[in-house]
């Protein structure tokens, strides 16, 4: 317990907004869900993630060395209208989380440290992982008692809404865990409502078709996207913030500290006209160090295409 208030402690001294402790021992129903996901379909053209089900669904599994999981989060909150670009239809919207420095650079230098600062004062070996690794990060986060999966299959902090950030440092210490978060979504279904391409099932709450989403379909899906969700991009050209925003949880959220995630002039509200001008040259000269330098410029420019012709509006 000594330990791990301590880390606890040291981790708010080095910027973390959130932290918790769970075991790393597997919960089965996290790979009952990602069976059931992987066996519908439901994630369109991720093969990687099948490809790594096993060890995705067990963190001892990916290190079977592991006892214990320092679950970590930094807020992202934005101090404006996550959606205000929505109603400028010669812009591109691009997903909030993407509109500054990128948050792997910032989370993994962070976790790295904190990593080092365990090591040096226990005997323990120590793994650090922040969306590059096969961990199932909300479940893992919920269990740490950060906060809880909500319908839109995100993490929802009673602190935080849903603008956290997430990242683990894997432990071979035996630290006791946090109480899980019990889930506050009740009777609310705005995040299903507000989805513009129906991506999140009514019925089945907390079960999502990336195949539908607007995330995936203009950052991991590659061709061309299918003419009845273009038309429902309005002027989004890399992500959606559409269920995130629509939590009422967020009212009790307060803006982000952490300079490296204000946005940069250049990814607020992007000219569709400029994205779809831009070359291999200039893509990586604009994007250099931003999320967005993961979908490539030919997807950009897709996406970008697609928004001009919808004339910014999104049929919902």
């Amino acid at each position: 317990m000594e330990a791990r208030e301590a880390i606890r402690e040291e981790a708010f001294a080095m910027g973390f907004d959130a932290v918790g402790f769970a075991s790393s021992a597997a919960d089965p129903e996290d790979g009952r869900r990602l069976a059931a996901y992987l066996a519908e379909g439901r994630h369109g053209g991720m093969d990687w993630m099948a490809a790594n089900a096993d060890r995705r669904a067990s963190p001892q599994a990916l290190w079977p060395e592991a006892r214990s999981v320092v679950v970590l989060g930094l807020n992202y909150m934005p101090g404006g209208d996550p959606l205000a670009v929505l109603r400028q239809p010669d812009r591109g919207a691009v997903s909030l989380y993407a509109r500054g420095r990128d948050y792997h650079d910032v989370m993994k230098t962070r976790l790295k440290r904190l990593a080092r600062w365990m090591a040096e004062r226990w005997p323990c070996e120590v793994k650090v992982f922040s969306d590059t690794a096969p961990v199932m990060e909300k479940p893992l986060a919920a269990r740490a008692g950060l906060g809880w999966q909500g319908k839109h299959t995100n993490l929802v902090s009673r602190r935080f809404g849903s603008w956290l950030f997430l990242g683990e440092v894997f432990t071979t210490l035996e630290l006791p865990a946090d109480a899980p978060e019990t889930n506050r979504c009740g009777f609310c279904d705005r995040c299903v409502k507000a989805c513009p391409t129906g991506a999140l099932d009514p019925h089945h709450p907390g079960r999502i078709d990336a195949r539908r989403c607007i995330s995936y379909l203009t950052i991991e899906h590659k061709g061309e996207i299918p003419p009845d969700l273009a038309a429902r991009l309005g002027n989004r050209v890399f992500g959606c913030d559409e269920c995130l925003a629509a939590c009422p949880w967020n009212k009790f959220a307060r803006p982000a500290r952490e300079e490296a995630f204000l946005p940069r002039a250049e990814l607020l509200a992007p000219r569709l006209a400029d994205l779809i001008d831009l070359d291999d040259g200039g893509f990586r000269e604009v994007f250099a160090g931003s999320p967005l330098k993961r979908t490539g410029r030919d997807r950009l420019v897709r996406n970008a295409r697609a928004a001009q012709a919808n004339g910014g509006r999104g049929d919902r």
